[in-house]
């Protein structure tokens, strides 16, 4: 009790609560940004954060890991632009809320409060479970990871927008998206064409951007024509969830929270497989999930607690046995160790003040995060109150800014725009973005662990199946995937058989 006194008199000082809001402030600016990322927020400001006394710099990184997370969904909400990665699955269903029903402050509140929500949870989970998860994470070789890959990509089944077939198709040109590149394994040169640039693979900030915003900026241009400019802007009645919406989704907060905690404990994963799994959960356990993609609150609020909770998770690895999850705990446990604390299973008896304290600060900074989002509410709405005449050209431009902002390259840019047109034509088709999103940011994963296995376990395939964890996620896949498909045959042959039962009558 004494530790957890003493970690919370650490963090509750004027200048590190001061410390706690900067770093939420910056890091919710980073995460609306199109292309920078949190990985980016950090690595600008751990300068700064070196610069600074060593408390007072972890809780500033810990305000810029809570906010930047949560900053993205603004802009995947109000101009269909993820500003990260992990909010990529909120456009599906926060874009059609705040413009097809023109209820933009309700599609940010209940980001916003499932944001919090879901890092409240993953923070008080990190000081209750911190052990166990760590243990369990410890479980996880390259065929569990493969698995969770394998599950991750069931999720196709679920954002396929009513065609499964066109979510497969989606994901395999999105997996064939991830073989681009020197083969790790064997460094064999796919697909590159001869070009410098493909050898490093496919960056998957240009192909959100293009898929997501820049189509939905040829989009805006194409719907524009014999319209009118202008844009009534919506009335805000609240900036608070309504008590229906409150109870409609804490069901799917408790189970996304979950996801995310659990997930982000295992390295090697992040908050864009957390959002997509706890979507998939939401709508799988959903009495409409036929809304879903057509502005649910459910849709909204399943992968904001999922990556959000991410936080929580991915700190358990980190501070229990010195292992970053992802690339931002990567930079913390860098920033970590500079300012003289030193992860691992030691940390808790050398120094269990530094340990409160820094699950305290990820406590706060959530708090502070969602004041700044629920107080900025009515500043964010106004977006879509902007004429699509303004709006299409500054989405363009925040295209071209966020994809040279990640590398600082040209190339980039000229990948963008193709995935821009071609996304265009995809969603003119028919087809949904999202698999395409899924196989290329989970096909190298999917990949790199399964061939890993296949030489740890000398070419041996049962190797999946002997293992009761990846055995498990496997057959969850499978379920996952072919489920649908069932239900659908089995509605259908009942209502045909309802049909010839009406007819002998």
């Amino acid at each position: 009790m004494s530790a957890i006194l003493s970690g919370l008199s650490l963090v509750v000082t004027p200048m590190g609560l001061v410390a706690i809001l900067g770093g939420v402030l910056g890091g919710i600016f980073v995460g609306v940004m199109p292309g920078l990322s949190s990985v980016m927020g950090m690595s600008i400001m751990l300068p700064v954060a070196l610069s600074m006394e060593g408390n007072l710099g972890v809780l500033m990184m810990l305000g810029i890991f809570c906010g930047s997370i949560y900053g993205g969904s603004i802009t995947a909400i109000m101009i269909n632009t993820p500003g990260t990665a992990n909010s990529a699955a909120t456009c599906l269903d926060g874009y059609p809320m705040a413009h097809k029903y023109h209820q933009p402050g309700r599609a940010i509140s209940i980001s916003t409060t499932a944001s919090t929500f879901g890092g409240l949870f993953s923070a008080v989970m990190l000081l209750w479970t911190s052990p166990i998860l760590a243990s369990f994470a410890l479980k996880f070789s390259a065929q569990e990871s493969f698995a969770l890959a394998l599950f991750g990509i069931s999720v196709v089944a679920s954002v396929s927008s009513g065609n499964v077939l066109k979510g497969v198709m989606g994901a395999f040109l999105g997996l064939l998206l991830a073989t681009i590149g020197v083969d790790v394994t064997t460094g064999a040169y796919r697909f590159t064409f001869g070009t410098v640039y493909l050898t490093g693979g496919i960056s998957n900030i240009p192909v959100l951007i293009g898929l997501f915003a820049f189509s939905q900026g040829l989009i805006n241009v194409q719907e524009s024509f014999g319209k009118e400019r202008g844009k009534v802007a919506p009335k805000l009645e609240r900036v608070l969830p309504t008590k229906e919406d409150l109870r409609t989704i804490f069901p799917t907060l408790i189970r996304s929270s979950v996801i995310g905690t659990v997930i982000g404990a295992i390295p090697g994963t992040g908050g864009d497989i957390a959002a997509w799994v706890g979507y998939n959960e939401a709508k799988r356990w959903s009495k409409h999930p036929e809304k879903f993609g057509d502005g649910a609150p459910d849709g909204i609020a399943a992968p904001e607690a999922a990556n959000n909770a991410i936080s929580g998770g991915a700190l358990i690895p980190l501070l229990a046995l010195s292992i970053p999850g992802d690339a931002c705990t990567a930079i913390m446990l860098g920033a970590l160790m500079m300012l003289g604390i030193t992860p691992g299973p030691l940390l808790m008896s050398e120094a269990p003040d530094k340990v409160y304290m820094i699950i305290i600060g990820l406590f706060f900074a959530n708090v502070f995060m969602g004041l700044c989002g629920f107080s900025g509410i009515k500043l964010f709405a106004k977006i879509s109150s902007v004429p699509n005449i303004i709006l299409t050209p500054l989405i363009f431009v925040f295209c071209f800014v966020g994809t040279y902002a990640v590398n600082h390259t040209v190339q980039d840019i000229y990948l963008m725009i193709i995935c821009g047109i071609l996304g265009f034509f995809i969603i003119k088709a028919g087809f949904s973005i999202p698999p395409i999103i899924l196989g290329l940011i989970l096909g190298g994963i999917l990949e790199k662990n399964f061939r890993r296995s296949l030489v740890l376990s000398a070419g041996d395939w049962t190797t999946f199946f002997t293992r009761p964890i990846s055995c498990t996620f496997i057959i969850i896949a499978f379920l996952s995937l072919f489920s649908p498909l069932i239900f659908s045959a089995l509605k259908k042959r009942k209502t045909q058989k309802a049909e010839r039962s009406d007819t002998h009558e």
